[in-house]
């Protein structure tokens, strides 16, 4: 017989806040904001923030005066410091167990059923105590033998305060667990939003409660399979297994709001130039080549003659090379760059992606194997370099033309853990 199912997801509370508050403790209590490129808008905020009524999003000019008068400490996404806080945790969880996966930057899902666990809601406080003394984060921890259970326990760990951050929807009776699927609104289900509540609202769907005792059938007719697997997972069926090594990457994109408005050329070639050698960096960290790259630009949509361009080019020899990639854009660019217009965002994408070890040979003999490899030699050289003595220690000249395109971040705290210039200095006092 096959182990039962049990899963746990593991959640940050406020993850951006919660970062800056481990450097900052003075911080404690008070209503903080973390704000987006260009600061923008609210990309989180603290428990104290969220009583004053500042929605997730809020932009920064239109809730000035409630910032000023509740003194709500803004800080600018320091994003470097945010992944390497994100990094310390999944170690720290991986060391639990190696079945994980990575939901996204500040939350987990682990399997739990090869564990041996008797009281699973003792286990997960003391993970949670762990994870607050090595981290200074503190996360809530939900148990189910589904993952969409176990990210509804979850939820409710971090909101009912009796809960102390656990919820174990695997042991609990199903009464217990049926009172909690009652309380969640199915616009708060996972994988239901806004999209798809207007739907079962219809059907007279309010609760997680109403989907889980939803005809399959009829969730199927409505959602397509989505909806028969959702129903099954509320009702304590696994559908969703674990997926440990991720889903094969289909494209890589990176984009930019800049921090002020362009029509500069040489501007633009400097944040193509940027972009691009974040987007290859991440290709080639995923060991894959792309055969096909495109450049948008746009100019602001809240002015008017707003334009949106994008331009297509297709690789003969797939690859990740940051020089090759760059050079193509910047030559794109000269064909779309409009000097009467004003651009506000820029985004380089990759896709028809391969591995880079299944390049193979055409019937025309167009592919350049032979150049290929000594490309990818030459990228793994640079950034075997970057990664011993830091990001950016060697790169292409052209992502020095301009700086002026980088998104503003006035605000933005020390990179407490990742420059030696800004390390954070004890001082002790006999």
């Amino acid at each position: 017989m096959s182990t039962p199912a049990v899963f746990a997801l593991i959640d940050c509370n406020n993850f951006f806040v919660s970062c800056e508050r481990v450097f900052r403790p003075d911080l404690n209590g008070k209503p903080v904001v973390v704000l987006s490129s260009n600061d923008g808008c609210a990309v989180a905020r603290s428990n104290e923030a969220k009583a004053l009524g500042i929605p997730m999003g809020a932009p920064a000019f239109k809730y000035h005066q409630i910032f000023n008068d509740h003194k709500v400490v803004q800080f600018s996404a320091n994003f470097e410091l945010y992944g390497d806080m994100s990094d310390r945790i999944t170690r720290l969880l991986t060391a639990v167990t190696p079945r994980i996966e990575i939901y996204s930057v500040d939350e987990s899902f682990l399997d739990l059923s090869q564990l041996d666990i008797t009281d699973y809601a003792a286990w997960a406080t003391a993970v949670r105590q762990r994870i607050w003394r090595e981290v200074g984060v503190p996360v809530s921890i939900g148990i189910a033998p589904t993952k969409t259970l176990a990210k509804l326990a979850s939820e409710h760990a971090k909101r009912v305060h009796r809960l102390d951050g656990v919820l174990d929807l695997a042991t609990a009776p199903v009464a217990e667990r049926e009172r909690y699927l009652a309380e969640t609104p199915i616009q708060e289900v996972w994988g239901i939003g806004r999209r798809l509540a207007p739907k079962l609202k219809a059907e007279n769907v309010f609760t997680a409660l109403g989907l889980a005792h939803m005809n399959p059938r009829r969730a199927q007719q409505l959602m397509g399979i989505h909806g028969r697997r959702l129903t099954s997972e509320l009702s304590g069926v696994c559908c969703n297994p674990l997926e440990q090594a991720g889903k094969p990457r289909q494209t890589v994109m990176h984009g930019r709001m800049f921090g002020e408005d362009t029509n500069e050329l040489f501007v633009l070639e400097g944040a193509i130039a940027g972009l691009a050698a974040r987007a290859c960096l991440r290709l080639r960290k995923s060991g894959l080549i792309s055969r096909g790259a495109c450049l948008s630009l746009s100019t602001n949509r809240h002015k008017p003659g707003y334009q949106q361009l994008s331009q297509y080019i297709t690789l003969t020899t797939p690859t990740a090379d940051t020089g090759v990639i760059t050079a193509k854009l910047i030559e794109v660019l000269g064909t779309m760059h409009n000097p009467r217009a004003s651009y506000h965002r820029a985004n380089v994408l990759l896709y028809d992606l391969q591995p880079e070890d299944a390049l193979q040979a055409d019937l025309l003999g167009q592919v350049d194997i032979a150049g290929s490899s000594l490309s990818q030699a030459r990228m793994r050289a640079l950034d075997a370099i970057n990664k011993r003595y830091g990001g950016r220690t060697i790169r292409f000249a052209a992502e020095d033309l301009s700086h002026a395109w980088q998104p503003k971040r006035q605000l933005r705290s020390p990179h407490y853990t990742t420059d030696w210039a800004e390390l954070p200095i004890a001082k002790l006092q006999l």
